[in-house]
């Protein structure tokens, strides 16, 4: 059963294996280091949370489509098995564990060092003391989104290999499942540049929180659907298949649609938004688009496309779901806290805005 697997795997953990899945774990950090810093790239002015100008270079995409082709490469030829991620995944996912709570106390300590010890506390080790820290030239912050999705990444696709070399093939779930997180991870290295007008990099200080949601929980929880189907029998009919995609490209269109219009927005006031003039409140709230409907479209958008990931394996456990049902509060509690956010920083624009995008996440219903 594939809910017992991984007891299974801890039955057999051994300081072997965990050296094995440290080497593989270290040294793909390190490569993706390295690769970030060699690699060309995009460089695009930014502003940080002091308001100061900064300049970010994004080569995601690059790092994201060389590591897939030489992945592939060694998977044909056969000097190493994706397999091998799947087996060793308890034991990654402790290692996993190590480094991100190591690397947040590092980042602790050598942001306690550039302030005076009185102003610092173990919050800070939780929530960060510095929302840009650096190493090597390398922004720590915008660098460790690439382990975090290449790694979920792989991990998905070591299930489509595990399944492939104990059936001899795979079944139409796993192969909806590996299109549709090949296609959102893709899509983020294409527009990874929107990433400098989010809070997240902007204001929202690294510490053990985003490190160990980067290094730990995006790639270990959210390849929970592609985990249950390797072993799990073919599920889905063709019509079953046909209502998965196409909820899967209306998420996307949702997601992806919304969050280029904000961007958009933000690069260019006088951009066209569905054949018209981007219109606004006092030229700062855009109200055209998705976000003249709804206040955080985005984020439902992003639960159908994890809704869609989950439904690839059928109805028979309510294990997989999990994904979905966890992302679904964390967006509703994050779409709260950008409402306080909002109303703090644009006041009674706020409200104005409110009232012309009446509907927070569910058009038409709240």
């Amino acid at each position: 059963m594939p809910a017992a697997e991984p007891f299974a795997q801890l039955s057999t953990l051994s300081g072997g294996i965990l050296l094995e899945a440290a080497a593989m774990g270290l040294g793909f950090v390190a490569l993706l280091f390295l690769g970030s810093a060699l690699l060309p790239g995009r460089r695009i002015a930014g502003v940080d949370a002091a308001g100061k100008q900064r300049v970010y270079k994004f080569n995601g995409l690059v790092l994201f489509l060389t590591v897939v082709i030489a992945a592939g490469l060694v998977q044909a030829v056969g000097w190493f098995s994706l397999s091998v991620l799947h087996t060793h995944f308890v034991a990654l996912f402790i290692v996993a564990n190590g480094f991100a709570f190591a690397l947040a106390g590092w980042l602790f300590f050598q942001g306690a060092r550039a302030r005076k010890p009185s102003s610092t506390s173990w919050r800070d080790f939780f929530m960060g003391v510095d929302a840009a820290p650096t190493w090597l030239g390398q922004d720590l912050k915008l660098f460790s989104y690439c382990p975090s999705l290449i790694g979920l990444a792989l991990l998905n696709a070591s299930f489509a290999a595990a399944q492939y070399e104990t059936s001899g093939g795979l079944t139409l779930g796993m192969v909806l499942y590996q299109v549709f997180t090949f296609l959102y991870v893709l899509n983020y290295f294409q527009f990874e540049h929107g990433m400098i007008h989010t809070w997240d990099i902007v204001s929202e200080r690294f510490g053990w929180n985003l490190v160990w949601g980067d290094y730990v929980l995006v790639p270990f929880f959210y390849c929970l659907p592609g985990w249950w189907l390797v072993y799990a029998p073919e599920s889905l009919s063709p019509a079953a298949s046909a209502a998965i995609v196409l909820l899967f490209v209306f998420g996307f269109w949702l997601f992806r649609g919304s969050n280029q219009q904000k961007h958009d927005f933000k690069r260019d006031p006088d951009i066209m938004i569905w054949g018209r003039r981007a219109q606004t409140l006092d030229g700062r709230l855009l109200i055209s688009g998705f976000w003249g409907i709804g206040r955080h479209l985005n984020y439902t958008g992003e639960i159908c496309i994890y809704f869609a990931f989950a439904l690839t394996t059928g109805l028979a456990s309510l294990g997989p779901y999990l994904l979905p049902a966890w992302l679904t509060g964390l967006l509703w509690h994050r779409s709260r806290r950008d409402e306080r956010r909002c109303r703090a920083k644009y006041g009674e624009l706020w409200e104005r805005y409110k009232q012309r995008a009446r509907f927070s996440m569910l058009p038409f219903i709240h």
